[in-house]
């Protein structure tokens, strides 16, 4: 499977006051407000490459868990993954991955060794040059 897809950014000003948006392909993101406060001051009204990266992972990384678990025989009743982007001194230093699952039939050992897999294989874990850590737990 081959595919591309695609984004777009825009910037105004100079890094501290000026201000930009993000746009992706499918529409989603379609001039995204992001600035300065949006990505170091906390400014809620936007967005910001850190969030953006984690909501990435988290997807991945959740999909290929489904896929994974698929190839085990179990089908996930929920799986919610939270990423939590550490940046510091200027770089991304650690991506925390926090997983709950509902999976019927599976052990915890089990559901933590494919958890384990797919934050390996899936492809934003790959891409990504920080260290990233992973807690799943089941429910139910």
């Amino acid at each position: 499977m081959n595919f591309t897809r695609n984004a777009s950014a825009n910037w105004k000003g100079s890094g501290k006051t000026g201000k930009g948006t993000l746009t992706s392909g499918s529409g989603v993101l379609d001039k995204t407000r992001y600035s300065f406060s949006t990505r170091f001051e906390n400014d809620t009204k936007g967005t910001n490459p850190e969030e953006l990266i984690g909501a990435a992972h988290a997807g991945c990384f959740t999909m290929q868990l489904s896929f994974l678990l698929g190839e085990s025989g179990y089908t996930p009743d929920d799986l919610q993954t939270n990423a939590k982007v550490n940046f510091k001194d200027g770089e991304i230093v650690k991506i925390s991955l926090d997983l709950t699952g509902q999976v019927k039939g599976i052990s915890q050992s089990e559901f933590e060794q494919i958890a384990n897999k797919a934050k390996e294989i899936c492809p934003v874990s790959k891409l990504l040059d920080t260290e990233i850590t992973l807690t799943a737990r089941l429910q139910g």
